[in-house]
């Protein structure tokens, strides 16, 4: 394996890192910036928002640019949109600082896997990978257990500062590992017409639509739940920014457990069962999460949750990488689209339910819709091949 893999890996571990970093703090947030948690929860559906919707233009930029060379440069830009929000003084400019973090983390992770498998060949390719994957899941965990204790000791600027600094110190890394790679030069100009035939290929898959669909409901049901998580401790007396990041760190916890069981579990129930499977264990933590009990059971909710997460979610992966061979990039960003738009409209769907509806009914019925999702992905999405190969995770 190359040494420079380290160095990618540790690029996808700074921009997971601020993916979820204002979740625990929410509730303080929205206290010193007088808005309701509802309107606190737009900065994640922000953050997923612009995270969506630079995908499309990614791998243009990648060839444009070099892929190292934006890596460095999002991973800047990810760090100034923290210290910016640290410093912010209203709701309106830690959004718009949200809006730019956005852009940057959107344009680190898909530019790492892309990067890792220029690097490595195919007989190789599929362990570098997971070294990648593995900095992204240890960032989402530690970026909301380590955001809840420094916003206990620092407050939530200080979250952001610290995350700003970290991301700072990434690019650098980055820079310094590239600075003599071919990697970090422009490949060459952008052939607009191979990107047309590509996209074009992809939506005469009959797969398309249920996989991207999938994926929509995926990231609007589950992860639009975690910036309420906080507030569902604070209806509890848990005040505790540490136990709120610790809860739903444990979601990440889960998706390593998912890593640790998929090897047994695959060639026993294959991928529907593993669909399948996936949408009961989530449906039944949401149902137990509804009706409000003690801060360790919802964190065993939120750990399991993510095991079944990443059972129903890899399995997806599998079936958006085949949506077409040839052009199996930008399949794979419009799957990231879809699934950061789902995470843009989770929160404010969960926050209308909320408010108009209660906790009971509305998670409920997300509860419902992703039960329903595993069986309807294993009846209607179908293989193209056989698909022998465990399921990663993104």
């Amino acid at each position: 394996m190359p040494p420079v893999l380290n160095i990618i890996a540790l690029a996808s571990f700074a921009a997971a890192l601020s993916m979820r970093a204002l979740d625990p703090v929410l509730p303080h947030v929205a206290d010193e910036l007088g808005v309701t948690i509802a309107t606190a929860a737009g900065l994640s559906s922000a953050l997923a928002f612009t995270f969506a919707i630079v995908q499309p233009v990614l791998g243009a930029a990648a060839d444009l640019f070099g892929k190292a060379r934006l890596m460095v440069f999002c991973l800047v830009l990810l760090g100034i949109a923290n210290i910016l929000g640290a410093m912010t003084t209203s709701y309106e400019l830690l959004l718009a600082s949200r809006v730019l973090g956005g852009i940057g983390a959107g344009g680190v992770f898909p530019v790492t896997l892309s990067l890792t498998s220029d690097l490595v060949g195919p007989g190789q390719r599929q362990v570098a990978i997971s070294r990648v994957l593995a900095g992204a899941m240890t960032g989402n965990l530690l970026g909301a257990t380590a955001s809840g204790v420094i916003g206990d000791f620092f407050g939530w600027r200080g979250v952001l500062a610290v995350l700003g600094l970290l991301a700072i110190v990434a690019s650098v890394a980055v820079s310094i590992g590239f600075k003599n790679a071919q990697l970090a030069k422009p490949p060459g100009k952008v052939d607009l017409r191979v990107l047309r035939t590509g996209y074009r290929a992809i939506f005469r898959n009959p797969n398309t639509a249920i996989c991207y669909s999938a994926v929509f409901v995926e990231g609007c049901c589950i992860l639009g739940l975690f910036p309420f998580v906080a507030s569902f401790l604070f209806e509890r007396g848990v005040t505790s920014l540490s136990i709120a990041g610790l809860v739903l760190a444990c979601f990440a916890f889960g998706g390593l457990f998912y890593t640790g069981t998929v090897s047994r579990m695959l060639p026993r129930i294959g991928i529907n069962g593993m669909m399948i499977s996936g949408g009961i264990v989530i449906a039944i933590q949401l149902a137990i999460v509804a009706f409000g009990p003690p801060w360790p059971v919802q964190a065993l909710c939120l750990l399991l949750m993510g095991w079944g997460f990443y059972m129903l979610h890899g399995s997806l992966q599998i079936f958006s990488s085949e949506l077409s061979q040839e052009a199996r990039a930008s399949a794979m960003s419009l799957h990231a689209f879809c699934f950061f738009m789902g995470q843009t409209v989770g929160p404010i769907a969960y926050g209308f339910g909320l408010l108009h509806l209660g906790k009971l009914p509305t998670l409920l019925t997300s509860a419902a819709i992703i039960f329903a999702l595993g069986f309807y992905c294993a009846r209607f999405l179908k293989p193209t091949r056989l698909m022998d190969v465990e399921p990663a995770v993104v």
